[in-house]
């Protein structure tokens, strides 16, 4: 043994117990105060949560259409699964859908408000008149509108503060059992609190597209969850007010080996020109794009397509619609989210956008983008 390692083991024998008791009721003190807001110390940067989640930290949902389509298959659904969802809430559910007319999510909504659950709901003004929407507002809960003619585009649902759903999916029967769409449920108080804030800021202030001011309170998270007996990162924007599609561009450019994205809608010439930048640099690229509006002036596909060498692009085979907005990069991380890749989404619409550092989750996402990819050739063949 060293004497330094002497020294250390006699200081460390002739702390009294008293003297211990104090550091720790210190410690806990002020980590009391850090995680109620009263003293901020930084103990937990970029959103950490401050303790493990003891429970499977995400979940991963992708619609699967059947054809032809036929209304005695419209079961067993994601509509059913968020349903069941809102059913365990106890105590709050917040829901800023840009479409609903699910009567199943209507119905949880409804009885989740009868049992003493503060239930809350935004909607973009174009569809106030859905049914699960008139359902909500009969039955007395309150429904806020954009009341603009750009988008409230969102598709989240905060559950008890600690659960959020998101990602492409609308609440709406042709969402949930003709198109072709992903969604995520995670725990985290932290997240939740991000999207809380959104909903804070449409449903109470009023405050949408260019007004919504840019107050994420975790842009970035890092967050431990026991289950995983590990951390995850992830990232969380809102647009306009968050730059949106200039994180994406700085991602697109770092990626090292490949990119894949699945786009309803891709019209954004800075994005396009990126990924034929990255294609011409080597780096392997592929996309799906939503068949319809594929072949305008606007669209990246024909740009795509006539690049040299042209991308490894295809066009859907669902004959309803593909609506992912999903880029996969490197096989390590996934941008997903209500987020077109367009102007108006970037600059005008209410949306959100989840970054997932993950290879389990990235792996899910490339699984449905080879599924995807599959149906376009067969549609062409």
């Amino acid at each position: 043994m060293t004497k330094e390692t002497e020294r250390t083991t006699s200081t460390k024998r002739q702390v009294p117990v008293s003297v211990g008791i104090v550091i720790a009721l210190v410690i806990l003190g002020l980590y009391l105060m850090q995680i109620t807001g009263i003293l901020d110390l930084g103990l937990f940067e970029y959103g950490e949560e401050p303790l493990p989640v003891e429970r499977e930290w995400i979940q991963v949902h992708f619609t699967t259409p059947k054809y032809p389509d036929d209304r005695a298959d419209h079961q067993g659904g994601l509509d059913e699964i968020l349903a069941a969802d809102i059913e365990r809430a106890e105590s709050t559910v917040d829901v800023a859908a840009y479409e609903a007319d699910l009567e199943s999510i209507g119905d949880a909504l409804v009885a989740a408000q009868e049992r003493g659950v503060q239930v809350r709901f935004v909607t973009d003004s174009d569809n106030v008149d859905e049914r699960a929407v008139r359902q909500l507002i009969r039955a007395g809960i309150p429904v806020v509108e954009d009341d603009r003619g750009a988008l409230m585009h969102n598709k989240f649902v905060i559950i008890d503060g600690e659960v959020v759903w998101t990602g492409s999916w609308n609440l709406t029967e042709n969402g949930t059992y003709r198109n072709n769409n992903n969604a995520v449920r995670i725990v985290s108080m932290a997240l939740a609190e991000n999207y809380t804030a959104e909903f804070e800021e449409m449903f109470v202030d009023r405050e949408f597209g260019p007004t919504s001011p840019s107050d994420t309170p975790h842009p970035e998270l890092m967050v431990t969850y026991l289950d995983t007996g590990g951390s995850v990162q992830m990232e969380n924007y809102f647009a306009p007010e968050d730059e949106v599609l200039d994180r994406i561009l700085e991602l697109v450019a770092g990626a090292e080996e490949s990119i894949r994205f699945m786009a309803f809608s891709f019209t954004d010439d800075k994005l396009g020109e990126a990924m034929k930048q990255q294609s011409k640099a080597g780096i392997e690229v592929q996309g799906v794009f939503e068949e319809r509006g594929s072949d305008t002036e606007y669209s990246e596909y024909g740009r795509m397509r006539r690049a040299r060498p042209p991308l490894d692009v295809l066009t859907d085979g669902n004959p309803y619609i593909l609506h992912h907005k999903v880029i996969i990069l490197d096989d390590k991380l996934v941008i997903l989210g209500s987020f077109n890749f367009s102007e108006n989404a970037n600059e005008s619409n209410d949306e959100n956008v989840l970054i997932i550092y993950d290879a389990d989750v990235a792996a899910l996402y490339r699984a449905e983008f080879e599924r995807m990819y599959q149906q376009a050739r067969e549609a062409v063949d």
